[in-house]
């Protein structure tokens, strides 16, 4: 399931906060994107068309739920992506976030303790 940015924004809210409304979801998005309602609730219904929301009656709005799992989304896009641009491996990933981004000392230290729990 492809998924765009802004639908992914969309997602972003729902899934730290399951149940909104479309006024709800807008009014989380308003600081950050310049968005009218309009826009919101039809990313809402692309999201629920492609399979990645569901919803529930209230009265006379509906809720939004998410169905797809953030983590295994995540997972699934990120899999994809260092597939496509870096041929399935992963250090060469790390070496150009290093060089373009910076790695923080906390990242640093990240990275050390998951390497040092993958070759226990």
């Amino acid at each position: 399931m492809k998924i765009s940015a802004a639908e992914l924004d969309v997602m972003s809210v729902l899934w730290q906060t399951p149940g909104l409304a479309a006024s709800d979801v807008h009014e989380a998005l308003g600081n950050e994107k310049d968005w009218t309602s309009r826009t919101v609730k039809t990313l809402l219904a692309r999201l629920v068309e492609k399979g990645a929301l569901r919803t529930e009656e209230d009265g006379r709005r509906y809720l939004y739920f998410p169905i797809v799992d953030e983590d295994a989304y995540k997972a699934k896009a990120a899999g994809q992506f260092v597939d496509r641009v870096f041929s399935g491996r992963a250090a060469p990933l790390v070496a150009h976030l290093a060089d373009t981004r910076g790695l923080t000392p906390e990242d640093i230290e990240e990275l050390e303790r998951l390497l040092g729990d993958l070759k226990k």
